[in-house]
């Protein structure tokens, strides 16, 4: 796939933009103040695959708690920063790897440059965001309502005026809850910036719709070569973000790696709970490392046939099962055994 140009911005260890691969990102949910709690659900983001995660700074408390954070994690730590200045530069000198500001809410020009200046001392990218629901009044009036063109007209803006403070390494973020506004706005904006850029689509909803519509909403940007880091917005379990943006990634060849589930749709044929074992299945490989096609067939008729392509996988019978690799059926397995015959089977493939 064709990706957009855009230069590099280093955030911790990692690196996007210039074609470097599409990073996944969530934000923890907790109190940033209480640490525990939030290296707590940060290690389970880790381990689910995430590779920056972004925690709300509200208080001088917060960021200080950055500090903590940081030396507790093995992933770049982003602050994310409204209203107050002070909580930027904090954050910034307790160790965050990024900030997330919006210019137009953190207290005027002046305490802007003093947040830029410190960023600058430190080469701490900046990214700027603007959402459709923060997009200026007085744009809003002029277009007669949210526009793509006006979103983009003031992240622009906003970019400008970091640039004319004498800093470029930033990362730019438009968002919108309207999945066809957040393309049209995110194609604008490609074709008039080389910042790098985040993608997503703000305010999704719950892990049904939300997912519904980040996957269409990501899958139309990402497949024109625009992103350089992803966050799947759920009101959710932040660990279903990492897993629904690897999927997303992956379907779209961005991202390789990991066990894909792949499972029929069931039919009057099918005599096994195919629909509880396909989720036993799908919890199961869901940290299994290796590259790899699981198929979860509810037909022994026609399931090793139609998963041919699938590495490994189950056909259901009649209260049982058969288990195959490649298309080639292994054995026939009682349907209280399958679930525990395909593990042992991946335990052999890692071994």
């Amino acid at each position: 796939m064709h990706r957009n140009e855009t230069h590099e911005v280093k955030i911790g260890d990692r690196v996007i933009g210039h074609g470097n691969p599409v990073l996944i990102q969530s934000m923890t949910n907790t109190s940033t103040e209480d640490v525990g709690a939030t290296v707590d659900q940060i290690h389970r983001l880790e381990r689910a695959g995430c590779e920056i995660v972004r925690c709300t700074v509200p208080t001088p408390e917060a960021a200080v708690a950055l500090g903590r954070i940081k030396r507790e994690i093995s992933i770049p730590l982003v602050a994310d920063v409204h209203f107050d200045y002070r909580c930027a530069i904090c954050a910034i000198e307790n160790g965050a790897d990024k900030i997330r500001i919006n210019p137009g809410n953190i207290g005027g020009r002046d305490k802007l440059a003093e947040v830029v200046r410190c960023a600058k001392e430190r080469n701490v990218p900046i990214r700027v965001g603007v959402n459709s629901g923060s997009l200026e009044k007085h744009i809003v009036e002029r277009d007669g309502g949210v526009t793509a063109a006006g979103i983009v007209e003031s992240a622009l803006d906003k970019a400008a005026m970091i640039e004319d403070m004498g800093y470029d390494n930033l990362v730019i973020s438009v968002k919108s809850s309207d999945v066809m506004m957040s393309l049209d706005t995110h194609v604008l904006l490609a074709g008039k910036t080389d910042h790098p850029l985040h993608v997503g689509i703000t305010e999704a909803g719950t892990l049904w719709s939300g997912n519904i519509k980040s996957s269409i909403g990501l899958g139309l940007i990402l497949s024109r070569g625009i992103g350089d880091t992803v966050r799947v917005s759920l009101t959710g379990d932040p660990v279903e973000e990492v897993r629904s943006a690897k999927l997303i990634l992956r379907t779209l060849g961005l991202r390789q790696g990991g066990a894909e589930v792949v499972s029929c749709p069931t039919c009057g044929r099918t005599r096994i709970d195919l629909i509880g074992l396909a989720g036993q299945v799908e919890e199961m490989v869901a940290d299994v490392p290796l590259d790899l096609k699981v198929a979860v067939m509810g037909c022994a008729v026609n399931g090793p046939g139609e998963a041919r392509e699938a590495d490994i996988g189950i056909a259901g019978g009649d209260h049982e099962g058969l288990l195959f690799k490649h298309g080639e059926i292994i054995r026939k397995v009682p349907e209280a055994e399958l679930l525990d015959a395909l593990r042992a089977e991946l335990v052999n493939l890692q071994e």
